[in-house]
């Protein structure tokens, strides 16, 4: 039962992200909502609590991933990308360093 409630947790969670992470995106939305909803229905049926463990793990790390990794892109004109950053973002990500420091 706990297990269950982790999993639901999980499942929540990824939702969440992907709402964040696609915003005003429809098709990335909708192709998220897609493919968490399957990947969780394929492995609804899996009892060993081990198993489960390690498909979580997976779980876990798409979420982080998605969370900090991902950038959305708006085209502006034909040749043109605005990034879209998110708070996220921009808080765990080391900034870019143009004079790396020479190595001893």
């Amino acid at each position: 039962q706990r297990q269950a409630a982790k999993v639901l947790q999980l499942f929540k969670t990824l939702h969440r992200t992907r709402q964040q992470v696609f915003k005003n995106d429809v098709r990335a939305l909708e192709a998220a909502r897609i493919k968490i909803n399957e990947e969780f229905k394929n492995n609804k049926s899996e009892t060993s609590p081990k198993k489960i463990e390690e498909l979580m793990k997976i779980g876990s790390d798409v979420e982080l991933l998605l969370r900090t990794s991902v950038i959305q892109g708006i085209h502006t004109d034909h040749n043109t990308l605005k990034l879209v950053p998110r708070k996220d973002l921009l808080a765990e990500n080391v900034p870019y360093c143009d004079a790396p420091t020479q190595k001893q």
